[in-house]
């Protein structure tokens, strides 16, 4: 590896090798091809940015709104992680896995509205040392870099160098200030039809990379760290069929599918238990899919392994069923809930009936699942996460809004509360909820769901 982008200041000056003589800047600054400025069509993506600033623009007048993509991070020494703009200025922009690492979107105060300006760094002139020596943004270290109309073309958005832009101690900034945060995180509550073309990109790209998976399971097996085939072949297809993953895959086989955010991923997969695979693809537009099956590595679940899976699912139906316009969010919780107690007393695993562990002051049911069934899901995968308890946990569902429903049952392998056949059986089965005028949809009900379907699609992917 010659040289990587980085976000911290120089750190190769000691072993730097460029040549530096003004008789070499010279001869690598001619001699090129003219380059021309071929402007793209407009994203479609264009229209639906420019409604959401109108409404930042409307919520803030006469004053100075700054959204900034933000600067690449720090993975070690020279090294960069992958870059990702916030969420808020690709939401903005419409600029997504494509965005220039330190670009800022304005909102100029003009008249009763705002005049909107992208700031980012043009690609450097073939004339300047920038071009080969600067490997955090040189074309030779990271390639073409668009051109300030080729970008306003783009995104139909005024452009300007960032050398331009001034930054003043009135700007209000997103992460600064508490009311611009949470209005942008709020905005991205209902979904606009852009944004819910690209979650059916997403959520079936990701269908794609279950059925990659689960046909080298025979490879998985035979891996000593199984669970890594597993992130591997679902992260490369998240990479061929679209941008990268949108969270660090969860692959837990056997015990480790109750360790609710297992990324280490480095057990094996063995015949006989469960694996639970919590995984979404992210599409070039950053909007991601995340969705988990529970599937039996044989191929066929045990009697209890089908009982614990089955009343998951019913959980998962309960909160579905209900999912419609003007119920309050934190009801879809509570209905898969109702059915986690009423299993779980019916097991003889609560010290009280169901109907008693639901009360607040108990809550017995909660030991076997801790989490909550539902989040809202976007271009972040917990989306509009800076949104008021009144608008979210509280807040009434609308048509548009996406989320998850992800009930569970976690029965750790030294939890002496429950049979011994039962310990070490992790499920969790979530599915991506769109809200329609009248109900819901499943818009992840064609990745299989049942105990019957999950087998049946083991089988005719390993057949």
């Amino acid at each position: 590896m010659v040289g990587m982008n980085t976000s911290s200041e120089e750190t190769t000056d000691a072993r730097s090798t460029t040549p530096a003589s003004d008789r070499f800047q010279d001869y690598i600054g001619t001699q090129w091809a003219d380059r021309r400025d071929e402007l793209p069509e407009t994203r479609a993506q264009a229209a639906f940015a420019f409604e959401r600033r109108a409404a930042v623009s409307a919520a803030f007048p006469g004053r100075r709104v700054v959204i900034e993509a933000g600067e690449p991070k720090q993975r070690s020494n020279d090294t960069d992680y992958p870059y990702r703009a916030h969420s808020a200025f690709a939401h903005l922009t419409g600029w997504g896995a494509d965005s220039e690492p330190g670009a800022v979107l304005v909102f100029e105060p003009a008249g009763d509205g705002h005049e909107t300006t992208l700031y980012f760094r043009e690609r450097a002139g073939r004339d300047s040392d920038e071009f080969y020596a600067n490997h955090a943004i040189g074309e030779f270290w990271i390639g073409p870099r668009p051109s300030l109309v080729q970008v306003a073309a783009d995104l139909a958005l005024d452009t300007a160098h960032l050398d331009e832009f001034v930054a003043t101690d009135s700007d209000l900034r997103i992460d600064h200030d508490e009311e611009l945060t949470r209005f942008v995180s709020e905005l991205r509550l209902v979904k606009d039809a852009f944004e819910i073309e690209e979650m059916r990109k997403a959520v079936n790209a990701t269908a794609g990379g279950f059925d990659a998976f689960l046909a080298e399971l025979p490879r998985i097996i035979a891996s000593p760290r199984g669970e890594r085939v597993v992130e591997g072949v679902f992260n490369a297809h998240a990479r061929e069929h679209g941008n990268t993953v949108g969270y660090d895959t969860i692959a837990a086989s056997g015990s480790h599918a109750c360790i609710l955010h297992w990324t280490r991923n480095d057990g094996a997969v063995v015949p006989g238990d469960l694996i639970l695979v919590d995984a979404g693809v992210e599409v070039e537009s950053l909007y991601t899919a995340d969705i988990t099956r529970t599937l039996p590595i044989n191929g066929t679940f045990t009697d209890v392994q089908r009982k614990v899976y089955e009343a998951v699912r019913e959980a998962a139906d309960a909160a579905l069923a209900i999912a419609r316009p003007g119920i309050v969010f934190k009801e879809l919780h509570a209905a898969a809930m109702e059915v986690i107690a009423a299993r779980t007393a019916e097991w003889g695993f609560l010290p009280v009936s169901a109907a008693e562990s639901l009360l607040p002051e108990n809550q017995f049911h909660r030991r076997y699942m801790v989490h909550g069934t539902s989040h809202h899901l976007g271009i972040d995968v917990h989306d509009c996460a800076q949104a008021r308890r009144d608008f979210y946990h509280e807040g009434i569902v609308e048509e548009g809004m996406v989320f998850t429903i992800e009930p569970g049952l976690y029965f750790q392998k030294d939890d002496l509360t429950v049979p011994e056949e039962f310990r070490g059986i992790g499920v969790r089965i979530e599915d991506d909820i769109l809200v329609t005028a009248d109900g819901a949809e499943n818009l992840s009900a064609h990745i299989p769901r049942t105990a019957d379907e999950v087998e049946a699609w083991i089988a005719r992917l390993n057949g």
